[in-house]
């Protein structure tokens, strides 16, 4: 099972950007699908970007052109810059890999926009 670990959250100001890092335990980490999820209070949580295990990329159509999803195998981490964040990011981040039957979660990161 992957143990993943999230990093980067914070309090920016709207206009403002962040990045947020996840890195994943274990072998192997090249094969899987990877994505980033947010989950705002009292709403359900909702996909943010994904890169599969070949490098295919799609965004959910709320970031497109202000998030960017990549991914180093060789650090066994994926990121997620967030540029010209809104109130409306505000939310829990969360990291998933997938693959098969396969599916791991980190614990969330706070990501918070306000002035």
């Amino acid at each position: 099972q992957v143990q993943l670990v999230e990093s980067g959250g914070g309090l920016v100001q709207p206009g403002g950007s962040l990045r947020l890092s996840c890195v994943a335990s274990g072998s192997f980490f090249s094969i899987y699908n990877v994505a980033w999820y947010r989950q705002a209070p009292g709403k359900q949580r909702e996909r943010v970007a994904a890169v599969t295990s070949v490098g295919s990329i799609n965004y959910a159509d709320s970031v497109k052109g202000r998030f960017t999803i990549s991914r180093d195998n060789a650090k066994n981490t994926v990121y997620l810059q967030m540029s010209s964040l809104k109130p409306e990011d505000t939310a829990v981040y969360y990291c998933n890999t997938h693959k098969g039957p396969y599916d791991s979660w980190g614990q969330g990161t706070q990501v918070t926009v306000s002035s």
